[in-house]
């Protein structure tokens, strides 16, 4: 008896362990940025870019402002977009990223094959939403 409770101690504690709150892979991530992303775009204005997120080694987000984002889709040649720590975008503008510019990973270059712009504002408000949602669920004991 005491082996079968002590069985079941140990496996409500794996259980426990397991049913913590579920980590996003980069796919999860890329597909709520997919599902706010607006048609290609050719350009975007980028007077300055104030931070990016590699999503995988395909995937990058670039911010331009608090509301302004873009989901940049580079070519399979960058290998570290995923793990790198710094990019450099080489545009033949100095306002403006295209389709023909490119992204510098190390020593990597990554032409850029397509541009969405993200719709930051609808984003945010429902992500509000839903932490407002939990909450409220929260509350209530359910």
């Amino acid at each position: 008896m005491r082996v079968t409770l002590a069985w079941i101690v140990v496996a409500a504690l794996l259980a426990a362990c397991t049913s913590g709150p579920q980590r996003v892979t980069s796919d999860q991530t890329l597909e709520r940025y997919l599902s706010y992303a607006g048609e290609p775009v050719d350009r975007f204005n980028a007077i300055r870019i104030d931070s990016w997120e590699s999503l995988d080694d395909q995937h990058l987000v670039l911010r331009t402002g608090p509301n302004d984002a873009y989901l940049l889709t580079v070519y399979a040649t960058c290998r570290d977009l995923r793990h790198t720590h710094a990019i450099r975008v080489v545009s033949q503008s100095s306002r403006t990223v295209s389709r023909f510019d490119e992204i510098m990973v190390g020593r990597d270059t990554c032409p850029i094959r397509e541009i969405r712009p993200l719709d930051i504002k609808q984003m945010k408000a429902d992500s509000e939403a839903l932490r407002q949602y939990r909450e409220a669920e929260k509350a209530g004991g359910g």
